[in-house]
């Protein structure tokens, strides 16, 4: 019986990568040099798509692909997959969720702290004789005790507020409506309020065209000159011109961001600013999540191919 022809969008660890070409006939996209020549070759044997959340499959290559059955995700976020040309066509989609929860809940509270603390800062301190030659550190501000609101109390903006909790921190969250599960924390619906009241607000809601640019001016004017934005969800979410400016101003106090529009290209603004912590979208960087994303990933392409329920649909 012949293997499925899967388009593989991007590269995947080794330990990955091997399973999946044993078990599937991998035609690698992200290594053709002319992607529309390769699209027109591969694509009418293609059965399933393999992407990551950051890639995801457009309405091009979709309809390069008039046999497409399936597109697994690897990773929670979706938003890159053009959900529409996917559905009326019929084609199911998959993610990985729940398996990097926690870790991108600790990079999260991670920024947090370093960003708050100035740890970058004082490393470098100490490294390059500062500390000798001119003393101690500057002082920053503490986190303890202090207000974080968290916009988004899906999976991930659980995990990050059950963390906060842990430092003492008056919790608030903003949502489409309350959850039973946070009746111990505020809820507070609009998020321009939701900043007024934070010192640290977390952004870690789903990124969708509702979504897009939530965290807009009066968001980041409400967070303030005291204030801290922390992003692990998607860039879109956050109006990166209007970000750039409260930074460069001094209207909002800093921020720490795992996640870029343009990315790996960030805007070059970014890198001029002392009040940024910056990230290169590793927030589930680990290796235990990154194996369990890739047996999630085959688990949902096996499952659609046995003809089983699959693990984890989207659509």
């Amino acid at each position: 019986m012949s293997k499925p022809h899967l388009l593989q969008v991007g590269p995947y660890p080794e330990w990955d990568q091997i399973p999946l070409d044993e078990a599937f006939t991998v035609h690698r996209y992200f290594e053709a040099a002319d992607k529309a020549a390769f699209l027109a070759e591969v694509g009418p044997q293609i059965r399933g798509i393999a992407t990551r959340g950051e890639l995801g499959a457009n309405a091009e290559m979709i309809a390069a692909c008039p046999n497409l059955e399936v597109i697994s995700v690897y990773g929670v976020g979706y938003d890159a997959v053009d959900l529409n040309a996917a559905k009326a066509r019929g084609i199911r989609v998959t993610n990985t969720p729940d398996v990097l929860t926690n870790d991108v809940a600790d990079l999260g509270v991670a920024m947090m702290l370093v960003q708050s603390r100035g740890m970058i800062g004082a490393e470098t301190w100490v490294k390059d004789g500062s500390w000798a030659a001119k003393g101690l550190y500057p002082l920053k501000r503490r986190v303890w005790g202090r207000k974080a609101g968290v916009l988004g109390l899906g999976r991930i903006g659980y995990e990050v507020a059950k963390r906060l909790a842990g430092f003492d921190m008056e919790i608030a969250y903003s949502d489409v409506s309350a959850k039973d599960y946070a009746s111990q924390w505020e809820f507070i619906q609009d998020p321009v309020a939701l900043a007024a009241r934070s010192d640290f607000l977390f952004v870690t809601l789903a990124a969708s065209a509702a979504t897009r640019h939530i965290v807009g001016p009066k968001v980041i004017e409400a967070l303030g000159p005291e204030g801290m934005l922390i992003n692990i969800s998607r860039a879109s979410n956050i109006d990166e011109e209007a970000l750039l400016n409260a930074l460069e101003s001094g209207k909002l106090g800093s921020a720490a961001l795992d996640v870029f529009e343009g990315e790996p290209k960030l805007n070059p603004r970014f890198l001029k600013l002392d009040n940024v912590l910056l990230q290169p979208h590793h927030a589930s960087g680990t290796i235990e999540t990154r194996k369990a994303m890739g047996q999630l990933l085959r688990d949902n392409l096996t499952a659609h191919f046995a003809g089983k329920p699959l693990p984890t649909p989207v659509l």
